[in-house]
């Protein structure tokens, strides 16, 4: 069998305690098919071509920026997808969960942080405290009934944010190259003088190989802001399903901060899904394939549970 399920101990990690399964993708990128037969009862689902996109709306609010969304009515769960930093609804995760979400004919919403994309506000303001209250805006005044969310990168750490704040609305998380604590942990691995320098000039420019100049300059503000929204050194006290992506080949975010996120998680039914030969970004077909995947087998095993 090509795709093989693997226990916490064939990938070199062992949990402190029973918290669901490890699933490590050993084929290459273009052969996901033995993964996807294991659902024989229900074909996997198909993107459709290209369709209309939504169109673009503002969730206008009086004592914060304004929110860039798009949005598709249909069945519940509804489906939240929460972009990775910096990053816009635009990006392929997001559309081609779009694309399934009509597909399938359930609801669906993609939206931008303050400060980012469509949406209004000044980035140098920015803070994980304040796209917290952006992603629990668009839970409160957008969506309508239950919600899967989606979080990509440190759409991750804010998804279980909000999995924390709302757990009457959300029913179901997929973290995808999940950051939590992520800047705050690589800041404090940066040698001290290293530290005290970013903190005389106010900024610290951190190495990237996702942008243009190869560098994402974050303001100082911004880490020690974060230090306040970290999630890893207690128990985190979100119980419902939870499935948690992560390529191997990541050298932004290591694959092993899943399996803390897993570990810390109180809920019972977690899974990590490890992709061997995917970097960060996941956004290559397979890992769509096994993104769109996921979320279906989420939205079946939701609807067959008792209310």
């Amino acid at each position: 069998m090509a795709g093989v399920g693997l226990s916490a101990a064939a990938v070199g990690w062992v949990p402190c305690r029973s918290w669901g399964r490890v699933f490590a993708s050993l084929v290459p990128h273009g052969n996901v098919g033995p993964l996807l037969a294991r659902k024989p009862q229900r074909a996997p689902p198909r993107l459709p071509a290209c369709r209309k996109m939504a169109s673009l709306s503002f969730l206008n609010r009086s004592d914060l920026p304004n929110l860039a969304y798009k949005s598709l009515k249909g069945k519940t769960p509804g489906i939240i997808f929460i972009p990775g930093y910096l990053s816009t609804m635009n990006g392929t995760k997001a559309l081609a969960i779009e694309e399934f979400c009509k597909s399938v004919g359930h609801a669906y919403i993609r939206f931008d942080y303050s400060g980012v994309g469509n949406s209004d506000g000044n980035l140098k303001d920015c803070t994980v405290g304040k796209w917290r209250k952006d992603v629990l805006s668009i839970l409160d005044d957008i969506a309508k009934g239950p919600q899967i969310l989606i979080g990509s990168s440190l759409g991750g750490w804010l998804m279980l944010h909000a999995a924390v704040a709302r757990p009457e609305k959300v029913v179901a998380l997929i973290g995808v190259a999940t950051a939590t604590d992520a800047l705050v942990t690589q800041f404090r691995q940066l040698p001290v003088e290293v530290q005290k320098e970013v903190e005389m000039k106010g900024v610290w420019s951190m190495p990237s190989k996702y942008t243009e100049e190869g560098y994402h300059h974050i303001q100082y503000s911004f880490i020690k802001e974060a230090e306040h929204h970290c999630l890893l050194h207690s128990p985190i006290p979100v119980h419902c399903p939870v499935r948690l992506l992560h390529g191997m080949m990541d050298d932004v975010i290591p694959w092993h901060t899943s399996m803390q996120v897993a570990d810390r998680l109180l809920s019972t039914d977690v899974d990590v899904i490890l992709r061997k030969h995917s970097d960060h970004e996941m956004k290559e077909k397979a890992d769509i394939q096994l993104l769109v995947y996921t979320i279906d087998d989420l939205i079946e095993k939701l609807s067959s549970m008792p209310q």
